[in-house]
């Protein structure tokens, strides 16, 4: 009996030690935390991508895994993707480049494949862009790798059958706020000094954006709602500072303090119970401030059935296939 009671009694003590052990290293890192999200957004990325297997084109053309620039040891890569017609003659395409969501922690150019097979089919050359994710990397680091992006993809041109002088940036999610960046530094000179970043293409050449489920107020974000604590953690992991608002660099991130009119004409679009939706109508109505052409994509507050966070992949609904529609009417009208 004495030697039961003293295995409990170590058990006890042993569960005590571990449960005060992750205790310490969820508060002491963002890494537990954003390897539970990056598990759970990584699946539910790679599910949307299988769901979108029915609507997969046969008449694109992909030009996979193309270094663009080396992080380390490793180089960092993007996938081409094109009407099959652009590979047999000398047209240019208009070039969607895309950078994927994931929380800025998870997430890769891969999930997004299926979708910009889709785009592609529709006419245009569509580059998915992989960066390195937080925490093994910290702001401002994506913007400075898909700005090299931008470089190869203006020196390889003639290659993959790019018109480099009519690039619309798109994302979703943190894509979205990362390509929203990209477009702010390339269109004002002010913001890129003070973020310390060389625009890669001239602003003349950034015709539009298409941007979905953003977050462009990093400033006023809600870290006492229902979702602070993914917030503080994905904000800590990207900004590499346990409390961001510490971080004088961080602020150039809160985009909607950097807008201009110079910003390009852009295309914004939510779910109705995304909760990042307020960041969208807010983003939406800075622009508009700003003077710059703004086409949305919103639904009523009672819209069924719901459309939450990334509603754009799933082409199985009316409101993803809206989406796709709209999209590519606001590229075609783009000059």
């Amino acid at each position: 009996m004495k030697i039961f009671v003293r295995v409990l009694a170590w058990i006890a003590g042993g569960l005590v030690a571990l449960t005060l052990g992750l205790i310490v290293a969820f508060n002491a890192s963002p890494w537990p935390t954003v390897l539970l999200i990056r598990k759970v957004f990584d699946d539910g990325a790679r599910a949307a991508s299988q769901a979108l297997v029915p609507y997969l084109p046969s008449d694109v053309v992909a030009h996979l895994d193309v270094p663009y620039e080396r992080d380390g040891r490793s180089a960092l890569a993007l996938d081409v993707f094109l009407p099959d017609a652009a590979q047999r003659g000398d047209r240019r395409l208009l070039t969607v480049v895309w950078v994927h969501g994931g929380a800025w922690v998870s997430g890769t150019k891969d999930q997004n494949a299926n979708y910009s097979r889709v785009l592609a089919s529709k006419g245009f050359a569509v580059v998915d862009v992989d960066y390195t994710i937080a925490p093994e990397a910290t702001y401002p680091a994506p913007l400075r790798q898909v700005n090299a992006a931008l470089a190869f993809l203006a020196r390889h041109a003639a290659r993959y059958h790019l018109d480099p002088t009519r690039i619309v940036l798109a994302g979703d999610s943190a894509g979205s706020q990362i390509a929203a960046q990209i477009a702010n530094i390339v269109t004002d000179p002010a913001y890129a000094r003070e973020i310390g970043i060389v625009p890669a293409i001239p602003a003349a050449d950034l015709k539009g954006m298409l941007l979905y489920c953003g977050a462009y107020d990093t400033e006023h974000v809600n870290l006492d709602g229902s979702f602070g604590g993914f917030l503080k953690t994905v904000l800590w992991a990207y900004s590499g500072t346990r409390d961001y608002r510490d971080n004088p660099e961080f602020a150039t991130a809160n985009l909607i303090a950097y807008l201009t009119p110079k910003f390009p004409p852009s295309f914004v679009s939510a779910g109705n119970v995304d909760p990042l939706a307020p960041q969208s109508y807010a983003f939406v109505e800075a622009l508009q401030k700003q003077h710059v052409r703004v086409d949305t994509l919103f639904f009523p507050s009672d819209y069924q059935p719901a459309l939450s966070h990334e509603y754009q992949f799933d082409l199985d609904r009316t409101a993803g296939r809206d989406a796709l529609s709209r999209s590519v009417e606001f590229l075609r009208g783009l000059r």
